[in-house]
């Protein structure tokens, strides 16, 4: 009893102490006034920073173009030749202006930009968003950034994105080449190279300089600076977000994701491609000769902001370092720029280890993918409806798996049949544990009932319903698919608006899952009943669970894809069905419940394993008793 009551002190004691500690927390914590002045300092300073900025880059432009409309203005060349040195030469062409050009093929719409060399805007020409605009990876050049910082010989430091380059557009077949140079002189100058090819995602990008050993501090390190912020596409700016993330590939053939929070001076050595991933959409940028080291972060916009889901319209702000090196104080990197959809069949077609960036699940439930599912759902989709090729996978899915879902039935009937005996012993060895545990395996012996083997059938179709939890919200073909009253099968499906927002829940109803709910809690009735006991001490409370699991389901899924939710409720629909024909038309309790009783007579013999557990448990019985009597 004093050992009980010491025990019992000591938990009101640490629950003090801890509850003291929140207290504590809770007085220093910052009120919000103090929060909104330390936000708002934050905020004037980077908008003086992005002042700054601005005035210098507008003071810089308005220089050139001086140059470009009075090229004998020698005060206005000269200001440009202590601003660029050597590079003062492409200020004085009549390329210094902030003007693009544009090539485009089939699929894919590229606008250039002179200033900076860099690709300003990035048109899908085959998609729209959610709300039927056209789907831009990069507007206005607003969203994006593309910059080579570098040292000259004559200690200046320079940016490329301030620079301009001179455009030449020519072709070669079918393909449109585009060459964008930053000169030092008509031979000398600093390279961009883009060659479209018809029909393709994928464009060829070189970074190349010609004769500028004397120009480039070799000395320095020249470093490639890439940055996007994510557009929203998608109805849920919040789900879509939950899919967005920088991918990348090192050491050869290992890639790895930074995750969807804040990330940010993660390192990796010799990465070979970094992709900034969205939902549904991604842009990538490859290179045939691996960056030595690459540097990424990744800011959670639509998760800070203070917007409503429907105002976002940026996810995260993605940024990648890496630095080129000099190869005979030259720059020579074969390249690719890749702006399309996160489509496997897309991704999987270059053969550069894309496929990875569509999140099919780890280990054992991305092969499940990849061999089985996503072959057998494009087969099934090249001539059925996208819903009905949902269910027809479903229907075939679960009767494969019927085998496995009767042998779990089979195991709860043998313990159903067992109920009323393991009750007994329950209630003649209530006092003892050990003894009730040791009586409960005795007759499980006897009886030839194993009571994990209804566990084990269930653990064994884990591997398929997670690999199919992670395929209906990577499959790039549900986007924008109707199904009965679902509108988009790759986002919620919306019966109705609420004038109010429920915290977790959303501002909407989705009637998938709710109907994936009731059928959640028909199966688990019909389970649950069926193995249902006495509540065990240190047991789930299975009641609880029983309530929890459709709860979950309707809260969670509500603003999941309703691809994923129609998947769930005709695949319990039909569990259920598969469990009422095997309860009511192939098992004969009857027919079990005599068979265990003739499994009773028979002689058991023991395996070594049950013959150390049984010489365990009663050892531990008579240590038991042992301190008992002391």
């Amino acid at each position: 009893m004093e050992e009980k009551k010491f025990d019992l002190n000591s938990i009101i004691g640490y629950a003090l102490i801890f509850g003291i500690i929140l207290w504590i927390f809770y007085l220093n914590q910052p009120t919000p006034e103090e929060i909104e002045a330390e936000k708002a300092k934050k905020e004037q300073v980077e908008a003086e920073k992005n002042t700054e900025k601005d005035n210098k880059t507008a003071d810089f432009v308005a220089e050139n173009q001086a140059i470009v409309a009075n090229p004998g203005d020698s005060l206005a060349l000269a200001n440009a030749k202590s601003q660029l040195g050597a590079f003062a030469y492409s200020a004085s062409l009549p390329s210094a202006k902030d003007e693009f050009t544009k090539i485009e093929n089939e699929v894919l719409s590229l606008k250039i930009n002179n200033r900076g060399g860099y690709i300003s805007e990035a048109l899908l020409k085959n998609f729209k968003t959610y709300d039927s605009v056209p789907v831009y990876l990069i507007k206005d050049g607003k969203n994006a950034s593309f910059n080579l910082h570098f040292g000259t010989t004559d200690n200046r430091i320079l940016n490329t994105k301030d620079l301009f380059f001179e455009p030449t557009i020519s072709k070669s077949g079918e393909n449109t080449i585009l060459s964008m140079k930053l000169k030092v002189s008509d031979t000398k100058f600093l390279e961009y190279r883009y060659e479209l090819k018809p029909n393709d995602y994928m464009l060829d990008f070189t970074i190349r300089s010609q004769g500028l050993q004397q120009v480039i501090n070799s000395s320095q390190e020249i470093n490639l600076d890439w940055k996007l912020q994510a557009i929203r596409h998608a109805k849920s700016a919040t789900y879509e977000n939950r899919y967005t993330d920088i991918h990348y590939e090192y050491e050869g053939d290992k890639d790895d994701f930074t995750g969807q929070g804040e990330f940010s001076d993660d390192k990796e050595e010799d990465v070979s491609w970094v992709g900034f991933k969205q939902h549904f959409f991604t842009s990538i940028l490859l290179t045939d000769t691996p960056f030595k080291t690459a540097s990424f972060a990744s800011k959670n916009i639509a998760g800070h902001t203070e917007l409503d889901d429907k105002d976002i319209k940026v996810t995260k702000e993605f940024s990648a370092s890496m630095p080129l090196e000099l190869q005979g104080g030259e720059l020579n990197y074969a390249m690719d720029w890749y702006y399309g959809p996160t489509d496997y069949k897309i991704l999987n077609s270059y053969k550069r280890n894309l496929d990875e960036i569509v999140p099919l699940g780890w280990g054992i439930f991305g092969v499940i993918n990849r061999y089985l599912f996503i072959p057998f759902f494009a087969f099934l989709s090249s001539f059925l409806p996208y819903g009905i090729a949902i269910v027809v996978m479903t229907i075939i899915v679960r009767i494969v798996l019927s085998p496995v879902t009767y042998k779990s039935y089979l195991s709860q009937a043998k313990m159903k049949v067992l109920r009323p005996e393991i009750t007994e012993i329950n209630e003649k060895y209530k006092d003892n544990a050990m003894k009730k545990q040791q009586e409960t395996m005795a007759l499980y012996g006897k009886a030839g009932v194993n009571p994990m083997s209804g566990c084990l059938p269930a653990l064994m179709q884990i591997p398929v319903f997670y690999a199919l939890f992670n395929f209906f919200p990577s499959a790039f073909q549900l986007r924008q698919k109707s199904f009965l009253w679902a509108d988009d099968l790759s986002s919620y499906d919306t019966i109705a608006k609420l004038p109010f927002e429920i915290p977790f829940y959303g501002d909407h109803i989705s009637l998938f899952p709710i109907l994936a709910s009731i059928a959640i809690f028909i199966y688990m009735m019909m389970t649950t009943g069926q193995t249902m006991q006495t509540q065990q001490p240190g047991m789930p409370n299975m009641k609880f669970i029983m309530y929890l699991s459709p709860l979950m389901m309707l809260v969670f899924f509500n603003n999941y894809a309703s691809g994923l939710s129609l998947y769930y409720f005709i695949s319990n629909l039909i569990t259920i069905g598969i469990m009422l024909v095997i309860k009511n038309v192939i098992i004969d309790e009857d027919k079990i419940h005599a068979k265990i009783q003739e499994n009773k007579k028979k002689p058991k013999k023991q395996g070594k394993f049950q013959k150390k557990m049984k010489e365990l448990m009663e050892q531990a019985e008579q240590q038991q008793k042992a301190k008992a009597k002391k």
